[in-house]
């Protein structure tokens, strides 16, 4: 399987990031740099991490006009990341755009993944009334559907979802956020699974942030995830 963990870097204390990125040394191979992160320490702490050869998703979740993401996308892209997120409550044309970006001014292929819904929302959470109405599984299948016209790289989706997935869109990769391996807290997730759950169900990537990132020990938990993605 060798399914690759991207650990999440959420921090805005630089000293205490660098500490953390220390400890987990070789062990951690990919990294995810989010919108707090990338807000603090901008585009040199990207270079800065890619040239150290670490794997980067850049998770800045565009969402505006077509034109806008595609610009936004061509800049980031230019810096070698790996993945890049956009919403596909964009639109098929928005995320068309950026995949079309990613593909014109990556320096390789930076793959451009399609967020579903937040793993932070149940059926109950949906930002609109008329969207409780509809099961969450069929607007993500719908939304699954869009990226996949689009010729995304994939979706970013809970492991609830991987299985409808694969099975309707199998050209789509299915990153999932929301794990928590046994014994760790849900905290403000709500669609979660274990990283064994999540890669027997067929996710391509993991991304794993507080459970590694608050514990005691961060370097047995990332070893105990990479271990249970084997």
């Amino acid at each position: 399987m060798n399914v690759p963990v991207y650990v999440a870097l959420d921090f805005s204390d630089r000293t205490k990031m660098e500490r953390l990125i220390e400890t987990l040394g070789e062990t951690a191979t990919h990294y995810k740099i989010g919108l707090e992160t990338y807000l603090a320490f901008g585009n040199s702490f990207v270079d800065q991490m890619i040239a150290k050869g670490k794997t980067i998703f850049l998770d800045l979740k565009f969402h505006d006009i077509p034109n806008t993401v595609a610009s936004a996308v061509a800049n980031a892209a230019q810096m070698g990341v790996a993945l890049m997120t956009v919403h596909a409550l964009g639109g098929e044309a928005m995320v068309r755009s950026a995949v079309e970006a990613a593909m014109r001014h990556g320096q390789e292929r930076t793959g451009i993944l399609a967020v579903t819904y937040l793993t932070s929302h149940d059926q109950a959470t949906l930002p609109l009334s008329n969207q409780r109405e509809v099961a969450l599984a069929i607007q993500i299948d719908e939304l699954a559907n869009l990226a996949e016209l689009a010729h995304a790289h994939g979706v970013v989706a809970s492991a609830h979802e991987i299985a409808m997935i694969k099975e309707k869109h199998p050209s789509l990769h299915v990153l999932v956020p929301g794990i928590r391996p046994e014994g760790f807290a849900v905290q403000d997730q709500a669609r979660v699974a274990t990283p064994k759950q999540a890669v027997l169900a067929g996710a391509d990537y993991l991304v794993v942030g507080r459970p590694i990132t608050q514990a005691q020990d961060p370097l047995a938990v990332l070893k105990m995830i990479v271990k249970a993605c084997q």
